[in-house]
């Protein structure tokens, strides 16, 4: 299985591409980071970061996307761009059909160094070790990016089977809705008037 792990970021976007299997060795496949200006309007930041990860997708191909789940912090306005950046895969995930699961932080530390409240560095260690890199991934984005794509391997068959009967039912629902809309905007079937009186 391919997995694209993306670390969602308004400034930095983690993204990191894994291939494997539970029970198996992991390869790496890609680790990259995409990077838009602070100083820039929010809607471009935006647009930067969708051209960047679609690119990505395109590219390399991914069967299933792993995003972090955003939780809320102090920071709100951080945990909003965070959280957009964060749609953003979601949605160009589903644009290609690839099933997408959302992992915790807590869930992808767990599953790369066995304990949830692992710090950065202790990530980027056991994901550097995993994947048998000489150097390890920089910065913490791209690791983190790596560590939710590992965690998905090792964790995703069933979450992809869930996600696929998913897609399924908004697939279901989307066309209903489409149906119903269609009902609605057709045009009347109009009858002719009957005049009154009989026939001779």
């Amino acid at each position: 299985m391919r997995v694209m792990g993306v670390d969602p970021g308004l400034t930095r976007c983690g993204v990191g591409v894994v291939e494997g299997a539970p029970g198996r060795r992991l390869h790496l496949v890609h680790v990259s980071v995409v990077r838009t200006d602070p100083g820039e309007d929010h809607a471009l930041r935006l647009l930067g970061i969708e051209r960047g990860v679609e690119a990505l997708m395109d590219e390399l191909a991914p069967e299933a996307v792993a995003v972090e789940r955003v939780f809320s912090q102090h920071n709100v306005r951080t945990v909003m761009g965070t959280a957009q950046a964060a749609g953003i895969a979601m949605l160009a995930a589903a644009r290609r059909g690839l099933p997408v699961a959302l992992h915790t932080p807590s869930e992808a530390k767990a599953a790369v160094t066995g304990n949830g409240r692992a710090d950065k560095a202790q990530v980027t260690r056991m994901v550097t070790r995993l994947l048998n890199l000489e150097t390890a991934p920089k910065p913490a984005d791209a690791a983190d990016a790596l560590a939710l794509a590992i965690c998905h391997v090792w964790r995703g068959g069933a979450q992809q089977r869930l996600a696929r009967e998913q897609r399924s039912r908004i697939e279901d629902a989307a066309r209903a809705e489409r149906e119903r809309l269609a009902a609605r905007t057709a045009p009347a079937v109009r009858t002719a008037p009957t005049r009154g009186g009989t026939s001779q």
